[in-house]
């Protein structure tokens, strides 16, 4: 048995959505996440400033003694992940390749639609995993760059909210997609929206529940299970103002949030 526990880290709190997850499926592992508030978003940065981020916070997890990094980002997974699993000596999972494998398996008519971030839309990291399964799949991203911003206002029942999501969703369907991968893990907060949005004929395919399942999957396959007869427990770290994160995590996780603890950008750098 491995009793370190799981990294995870995001650009805020969107993660926690992976997070809660992991927990609900893996309740005997503890858990370390850190949210890096301080330089959110990472959807419009150049795709080398948040690879530089992401392997400055990998690096700080593993010095916590974590035995697994979960990159919960999307940008920063499209950005960062093949330095991220080169540079770690511990697995690293992004969030990205769990959806492209069930956005490909869940779809019929071999048309799958993409929202995302800026970032993650122009690094391409879908669009290459789901050909690569898949061929012949018509894919059809878009980027969505005002949703993260509303949902970080807490705008989650807004008619402005809800017209950027029609507004995003409308190519997806004229391309006639009956998939459609969110890209994003704060997405999940706008689910019944987006089933509205989309009708329950379209396939929806979140991050969250892939993710998790991959985790306990590399776990198991590794040897690092911790002791399935135990509580695991979770604590949180954040680059920006810990009470912030509190009150706004609670939405994400779902689950209670006790202290927060704040690291500096310097000690990112340090690691």
């Amino acid at each position: 048995m491995d009793p370190r526990p799981v990294g995870v880290f995001d650009s805020g709190v969107g993660g926690l959505t992976v997070l809660h997850e992991c927990l609900v499926t893996m309740p005997h592992e503890d858990f370390v996440y850190l949210g890096d508030h301080a330089r959110l978003p990472y959807g419009p940065r150049p795709l080398d400033e948040v690879r530089a981020f992401a392997l400055e916070i990998g690096s700080f997890l593993e010095r916590q003694g974590v035995k697994l990094v979960v990159a919960a980002c999307n940008t920063a997974t499209s950005a960062a992940l093949p330095q991220l699993q080169e540079e770690l000596r511990v697995p690293v999972i992004g969030v990205i390749a769990p959806e492209a494998h069930a956005a490909v398996q869940a779809t019929r008519n071999r048309r799958v639609g993409l929202m995302a971030t800026e970032g993650t839309v122009a690094a391409g990291r879908y669009a290459e995993l789901v050909h690569a399964l898949d061929a012949g799949i018509e894919f059809v991203p878009v980027a969505c760059p005002d949703l993260v911003p509303l949902i970080e206002a807490d705008e989650l029942d807004s008619e402005r909210c809800e017209a950027a999501m029609r507004s995003y969703a409308q190519p997806l369907k004229e391309a006639r997609v009956d998939t459609v991968i969110l890209g994003c893990t704060h997405y999940p907060l706008l689910k019944w929206t987006f089933q509205r949005v989309f009708g329950r004929s379209t396939r929806l395919v979140f991050s969250a529940d892939e993710t998790a399942r991959e985790v306990a999957e590399t776990l198991a396959k590794k040897g690092f299970e911790n002791s399935t007869d135990r509580d695991g427990d979770y604590r949180f770290l954040t680059t920006g103002e810990p009470a912030s994160f509190r009150a706004m995590g609670k939405r994400f996780l779902q689950l209670p949030i006790r202290e927060v603890e704040h690291v500096t950008l310097a000690e990112l750098a340090l690691a």
